[in-house]
């Protein structure tokens, strides 16, 4: 082969492995950057009760408050909790106080029991935090345990779930719905506090967060009957272990004088991001949901005595 040739062969080949190369790193950064909803504790043999007051007291000790629990159905239990580090990230920004929350797990299975939370870090994002609440998700991977993150077969980039939707037409974060305005934000929280403690459209209370600096209440809901009921969206799109049982409650967010929440169209998606649309266990199998809990949430919202 004449040398020029030679010579351009071997360019090309070094081109191509060099471009091979950059393509390879910046898969392996993508895939790096790839973040789930949901994070799986180890195995442990104990019962479901044992388990879960395991899990309670590890989380206490490492400086988490308990301000909720809730049983969805007779297989799961759930805890919510929230610390100072989270409490300020949910103070940060006026959008923020959604994620004061954090979501602990206890599932029943034939395999055994189940202990899974969500994710600070894909919440962070996908709430479009000012900070990736590192500090909280390190801590409760000291507590809990890590065998591995779930929820999402290849994962969601940060840039991704800043903008996440489920589907072109679908909810980002940003569309939130206001579903009541009052004279006050006294009277908001007193008609929010007021329509749970009477289970307006078919609602109770799982926990309240006063968000600190800010006049704004994060309000944790169990939904117990009709088309939107926990057990029954669960039932429906749930279907394959490890379970997504840390989707749960739903929350309302009392914000100065309104009352908003998340379209169930995004709250439900971004924990379940892998949803098909069509076919058993899809978005059409609870196509009735996202409405049924907004009007759920709406009567709370709404409530007089």
């Amino acid at each position: 082969m004449p040398r020029f040739l030679r010579s351009g062969c071997n360019g090309l080949l070094t081109a191509g492995l060099l471009l091979a190369g950059l393509f390879g790193l910046a898969t392996m950064a993508a895939a790096d950057d790839a973040l789930r909803p949901f994070i799986l504790a180890p195995d442990d043999a104990a019962a479901p009760d044992a388990r879960l007051d395991q899990a309670r007291g590890a989380l206490e000790e490492a400086g988490f408050e308990v301000v909720g629990e809730y049983t969805p159905h007779a297989e799961a239990r759930v805890l919510v909790v929230t610390s100072e580090e989270l409490l300020q990230a949910a103070a940060a920004t006026d959008s923020s106080a959604y994620a004061a929350a954090q979501r602990v797990a206890v599932t029943t299975t034939e395999e055994g029991t189940e202990l899974a939370y969500t994710n600070p870090r894909y919440m962070a994002a996908a709430y479009r935090l000012d900070e990736d609440l590192d500090g909280v998700a390190s801590a409760m991977e000291a507590a809990l345990g890590r065998a591995r993150d779930f929820g999402s077969e290849e994962g969601i980039s940060v840039r991704d779930l800043n903008r996440y939707r489920y589907m072109f037409g679908m909810p980002r974060f940003h569309d939130r719905l206001t579903l009541a305005t009052h004279p006050s934000h006294a009277a908001a929280v007193a008609a929010v506090e007021a329509g749970l403690a009477a289970g307006a459209g078919d609602t109770a209370q799982v926990y309240r967060i006063d968000i600190p600096g800010q006049n704004q209440v994060l309000f944790g809901v169990a939904i117990l009957e009709g088309e939107g009921a926990d057990a029954l969206v669960m039932e429906k799109i749930d279907r394959q272990s490890p379970h997504h049982t840390p989707h749960l409650p739903y929350e309302l967010l009392v914000d100065g004088t309104s009352v908003e929440s998340q379209d169930a169209h995004f709250r439900i998606a971004i924990n379940f991001p892998d949803l098909s649309m069509m076919g058993k266990g899809g978005f059409m199998s609870i196509r009735s949901a996202p409405d049924a809990i907004e009007e759920s949430l709406t009567a709370v919202a709404t409530y007089r005595r």
